[in-house]
Formats: structure tokens, C-alpha cells, sequence
């Protein structure tokens, strides 16, 4: 497959690149940055060498970058993905696009401007909603694919379950989410500075995070109904991970063995989903590197309420390895090729 990365500087980026380089069927034939075109991508992220050695090349190549390209993964800031979709699919319309911003996340655009605050230039696009043990069916005969957010893919793939077999009151669903700081990107920002952040645990865009729109929406659709949750982010001083602790009040008559027919009848057969089962403690160092998501589940009989809790790596399964996922599902090839790794550990 001929691959070509849109804004291949960021962490993301260098993830895909990282990914990419044990694929087998995988050929990356371009990679642009704006702000460092000419550059070799092995000078910015020096432990890409040996791998990688190819020079970054502007966007105002988009047009023959496109037509020698089968998929183009977009790792740009959003607002600037649809424009480059809409250019992208302009001059080969066999293109295959997966974004890894919050551009094509979004059936109802109109979400996406009120949360964005900018206006969508490319709302003719059938894009589909790119988290994979969800949505598979529709990834297979995509054109575009919006991929998930780390803290959305978490957070869902922890509720799921329990909305579509219909377990939870909707109107009670709590998200606590914490992630590493590599989350805020690659740019400078004081919040992520290593004096900020060390030995040093704070929550922010409280009741206003861009995520929680996106986890309505995907979990809505699995109940055929609207619902609100109330999602709050935390940062914490590690470089990867997410770790989202989530709570609801089960049902009347609701019991431990019908939470667990529901995690198993769901994901019983999904190979990146790895279930703890009830009791079971997810934590970000055990999928540390990898595409596979942890899952563990509580009922507490005292309040009434069920914990659901997954654990993530937010630049693979939360990024760069979902997308590749969603690649490999979109051209037939065994869903775990590039991605079949262990963890890091310790």
C-alpha cells in the first residue's frame, strides 16, 4: 500500500511512521510538515534512524501527493483536515483518508462547529466513524474515516456494553478520565512543561472538554437514544496512557452475571480488547506501546452502581495504532498486522 502522512511531525506522526516501519505491506512514499519541510525525518525524531530517513515535503505538493497515494493519514490540528480531504479526494477520487483529528468525527456537523468553533468545509463527505470494534462493518467500505480521540476511544469501548444491552440509567453516566501528558501534543505549552506537570495531578476543561460531544454521540447511537454525560479530564504526569474510570446506576433487577454476558457477548471474540473480567484493575503500563485496550468492570452492590474502567495507550489504540487498525480492515489484510506487539514493561 502507497502511504503518504499529512503532518508527520507531531507524536502522532512519529507513531504512524513507528508502525509503519514493521508493516509488511506497508510503503510510505511521502511525509510533509509546513513548519520543517527539506528536513529528514530522522534528524527531528532520532530514534526513527535506520528506519527512516525520507525529507519532509510541503502541502502545496497535496495534488500529486494525492494521485500517487492509495491512503493518506491526516495528522493535522482540526480545522485543517476537511480542506485537505476535500483537495486530497478532488485529485484521486480512490483515496482512501483516515484523519486523526476530530474533522470527520462528527455525523452531525453542526456538533462539530458549536464545539469547534469553526466551520466545516467538507460536509459532502461519507465519512465514517473510525473505532473499529464498533464500526467495522462501515470501515470496510469507507472512503474517509474519522478516527476516535484517545479519551473517547477509551471511555466508549468501557461503556458500550452496558448501553446497548441496556443496563444503565443513560441520564447517570459519570466519565473520569486521566491521560499522559504526550495527549497535549508535541507544541509548546506551559501546562505540559516538565515543572508543571511533575509530581502534579490536576483536571481541566471541566464540563467543556471537545471529547464529550463525540462519546455522546457513539453511545447515543448504541441506544437509540440522546443522552448526556458528565466527562471530566485529568493530566497526569506520565508521558502515554489513558486510564477512564466510568460510573452509572445499573438498572433495577440488573445483575453481575448479566454485566458480564454483556462485556463477553460484545467482546469476547475481539482480539485487541482484552477483558479483566469483574474485579479486574486496568492500568496504562500494561498496554504501554500497543494497540490493545483493558478492560475491567465493578458492581457495587452499596450504591447500586457498576465501575467500568479501560486503559489505553493514547497514541496507539487512542491514535496512530487505531488508525492502522482501521487501514488494515479497509484493504482485507489480517486486522493485527503491524500491531501484534507486546507491551513495554516496565
Amino acid at each position: 500500500m502507497k502511504i503518504s502522512i499529512i503532518g508527520a511531525t507531531g507524536y502522532t506522526g512519529a507513531e504512524l511512521l513507528r508502525i509503519l516501519a514493521s508493516h509488511p505491506a506497508a510503503e510510505v512514499l511521502y511525509i510533509t510538515s509546513e513548519s520543517q519541510p527539506g528536513t529528514a525525518i530522522n534528524e527531528i525524531y532520532p530514534h526513527l534512524t535506520r528506519f527512516y530517513s525520507k525529507k519532509l515535503v510541503s502541502l502545496a505538493e497535496l495534488e500529486q501527493i494525492a494521485k500517487q497515494s492509495e491512503v493518506l493519514f491526516i495528522g493535522l490540528p482540526h480545522g485543517h483536515a476537511m480542506e485537505v480531504g476535500r483537495k486530497a479526494t478532488a485529485a484521486n477520487p480512490d483515496i482512501k483518508i483516515i484523519d486523526l483529528g476530530a474533522d470527520y468525527r462528527f455525523k452531525d456537523y453542526a456538533v462539530y462547529e458549536q464545539w469547534y468553533k469553526v466551520a466545516h468545509t467538507h460536509k459532502e463527505a461519507q465519512a465514517v466513524y473510525g473505532l473499529t470494534e464498533l464500526k467495522r462493518s462501515q470501515v470496510r467500505g469507507a472512503s474517509i474515516i474519522g478516527n476516535p480521540g484517545c479519551y473517547t476511544t477509551a471511555s466508549i469501548l468501557a461503556l458500550a456494553p452496558l448501553v446497548q444491552h441496556r443496563l444503565i440509567d443513560l441520564a447517570t453516566i459519570i466519565v473520569d478520565a486521566k491521560s499522559g501528558v504526550s495527549g497535549a501534543g508535541r507544541g509548546l505549552n506551559l501546562g505540559a512543561h516538565f515543572t508543571e506537570v511533575f509530581e502534579n495531578v490536576k483536571a481541566y476543561n471541566v464540563a467543556g472538554h471537545r471529547h464529550t460531544p463525540e462519546i455522546e454521540a457513539v453511545l447515543g447511537e448504541l441506544a437509540g437514544e440522546d443522552l448526556v454525560i458528565s466527562f471530566t479530564p485529568h493530566l497526569i504526569p506520565v508521558a502515554r496512557g489513558i486510564l477512564s474510570t466510568c460510573y452509572a446506576t445499573l438498572k433495577q433487577g440488573v445483575t453481575a452475571a448479566a454485566v458480564d454476558k454483556a462485556y463477553n457477548s460484545l467482546y469476547g471474540d475481539e482480539y485487541f480488547i482484552r477483558l479483566l473480567g469483574p474485579g479486574g484493575y486496568p492500568a496504562t503500563k500494561n498496554t504501554r506501546g500497543t494497540n490493545f485496550c483493558d478492560l475491567g468492570w465493578h458492581i457495587d452492590q452499596r450504591t447500586g452502581r457498576v465501575v467500568a474502567v479501560a486503559a489505553i495507550d493514547n497514541l496507539v489504540k487512542g491514535a496512530a495504532g487505531q488508525a492502522v487498525q482501521n487501514m488494515n480492515v479497509l484493504f482485507k489484510l489480517e486486522e493485527r498486522t503491524g500491531l501484534d506487539n507486546a507491551p513495554l514493561y516496565p
